[in-house]
């Protein structure tokens, strides 16, 4: 999977904004999210942004004070503060709230671990998870990210694109990010996939990002001229899933995604 810090030029970093030192913290934040060990120090930091130490440390300090960032000795990590902005996010959107009433009450995504993902350029964010019983844990959790390539929710949001957008996005010759054998590691792979996708209405992810666990997915009606991009997932074990089992979690899926497109329906 390509680090997401790559795409930001470090040079001048800040320098074209209204507000240079809100577009630097805001750096600070997601390089310690793209961090693999979430962890970093003031040299780290200052190397990636591109920016001196000293002025590193003033943004870490007022960072740190905000509660956005924490210090574990030498190194600092995304704080908890972040974590209550994000759930105040999401108790503000009517979206996430219905999708939990709805599978609670379904006969079959009740029992099944249910996601609402949303997309965001070339990667998928989940917003909210519902764990039937038993839950399939060896999956994504909210506010991960996963590259649209490997999973079933982001091949369903990509295929609603227009075809010169996915063209440009997803050449020929791409070398996708690979988790397991069955993963899609070309881009001319997986824009052949799309065209299945469009035809049936919704998406089956066949242990293309953990072995063991298939998915399907579909979208949702877009909510007015600027809404969110969404759609729904849902995971089973390889081992005990069946066509009928499909049929039944699609059924339930495109229901919940009706209800979310069209709250007044």
């Amino acid at each position: 999977m390509a680090d997401s810090r790559t795409a930001r030029p470090s040079e001048g970093l800040g320098s074209a904004s209204p507000a240079p030192a809100v577009t630097r913290a805001a750096a600070v934040l997601e390089v310690l999210a793209a961090s693999p060990t979430g962890k970093l120090t003031l040299s780290d930091l200052a190397r990636e942004l591109g920016i001196p130490k000293s002025s590193t440390s003033n943004l870490l300090l007022a960072l740190e004070e905000a509660r956005l960032i924490s210090r574990q000795g030498a190194e600092f990590t995304l704080g908890r503060k972040l974590v209550e902005l994000g759930a105040a996010y999401l108790s503000r959107l009517d979206e996430v709230q219905e999708f939990y009433r709805f599978c609670e009450q379904a006969p079959t995504l009740s029992g099944e671990t249910v996601r609402i993902a949303m997309l965001d350029g070339s990667n998928v964010i989940y917003l909210a998870r519902y764990e039937g019983h038993p839950a399939v844990r060896l999956t994504s959790n909210i506010g991960d990210k996963m590259p649209v390539s490997l999973c079933a929710v982001g091949k369903v949001l990509i295929a609603r694109l227009h075809q010169h957008d996915i063209e440009a996005m997803f050449p020929d010759d791409l070398q996708l990010p690979v988790m397991t054998p069955k993963s899609l590691s070309t881009g001319a792979q997986l824009k052949a996939q799309l065209e299945t996708i469009r035809e049936q209405g919704y998406a089956f992810e066949d242990e293309e990002s953990t072995t063991g666990v298939v998915c399907l997915a579909v979208s949702v009606p877009t909510h007015g001229a600027h809404g969110p991009s969404l759609g729904l997932s849902v995971t089973a074990l390889k081992a005990t899933y069946s066509d009928e089992q499909g049929s039944r979690m699609v059924k339930e899926l495109r229901e919940l995604a009706h209800s979310l497109g069209n709250p007044m329906g």
